[in-house]
């Protein structure tokens, strides 16, 4: 089975133009046609207009289900992170990475039924921008109520922005735990961010080995150049059968 999976930091739906437009940001997910989006950066306001609950717009307008994991609450609005799938998905979890004194982070899992593929943990990951930071919650992401928790049982994928941009413990820890994707192989370059002239790489895509990879792309359209700060990472998969327990099994024990 083919899969095809992006991380996007959307920025609060606010472009270069310092405009939050979220119907340009359903723009450019509608071009890449991902089967499961991972954002960063969501802002869902309740009983507003309906565009301020980003998560709900989004993936109203994708025809997508949609999850949403906060980490804090910001003028009002949930802030945080954001899972949209096309497939079924079966159970959400949030966990609180945030370090004492910064910026409240998060890392969510979307447990997702990757139809005859089995069952797929794909965890959005949002770190913190100081390298001390991160060097704590790249421990707590690899520890065993995370990323090596015993109940899962499907292939892992773990994307978001890591903001790190050189080679850190974040970066070596999960690189033991997973395969790390090498953009520069599929892309020729090593840096990603900013879209328009990118200086560094912050979006990471790590997964098991036994989901094969088959492409990444970085999403460089005229919308996606200003709907953002951040370019779409996107990647294609193909799922080996038996690489998991097929889904009918997990929802019989459920």
């Amino acid at each position: 089975m083919q899969i095809r999976v992006v991380t996007y930091n959307i920025h609060k739906c606010r472009g270069l133009d310092r405009r939050v437009r979220p119907a340009r940001i359903v723009e450019v997910l509608r071009e890449i046609d991902a089967d499961i989006i991972a954002l960063q950066e969501v802002l869902s306001l309740q009983g507003g207009s309906r565009e301020k609950d980003q998560a709900r717009f989004i993936s109203e307008e994708l025809e997508m289900t949609c999850a949403v994991g906060g980490t804090r609450i910001h003028r009002g609005a949930t802030y945080g992170n954001a899972v949209l799938s096309r497939l079924p998905l079966l159970e959400t979890k949030n966990y609180d990475i945030t370090v004492r004194g910064r910026e409240e982070r998060g890392c969510m899992r979307a447990d997702i039924s990757a139809n005859g593929g089995g069952l797929l943990h794909v965890f959005n990951v949002h770190l913190g921008t100081a390298y001390l930071e991160r060097r704590h919650q790249a421990r707590k992401l690899v520890n065993a109520s995370i990323l090596n928790n015993e109940e899962l049982i499907g292939p892992r994928i773990m994307l978001g922005d890591f903001n790190e941009w050189t080679r850190g413990l974040t970066t070596q820890l999960l690189a033991s735990h997973l395969t790390s994707a090498d953009i520069r192989a599929h892309l020729q370059r090593s840096r990603t961010y900013p879209g328009v002239l990118p200086f560094m790489h912050l979006d990471h895509i790590y997964f098991d080995d036994s989901l094969d990879l088959e492409r990444i792309t970085l999403r460089k359209s005229r919308a996606a150049l200003v709907a953002s700060d951040h370019l779409p990472l996107v990647a294609d998969f193909r799922i080996q059968r038996g690489s998991s327990r097929l889904i009918e099994g997990v929802v019989n024990e459920l």
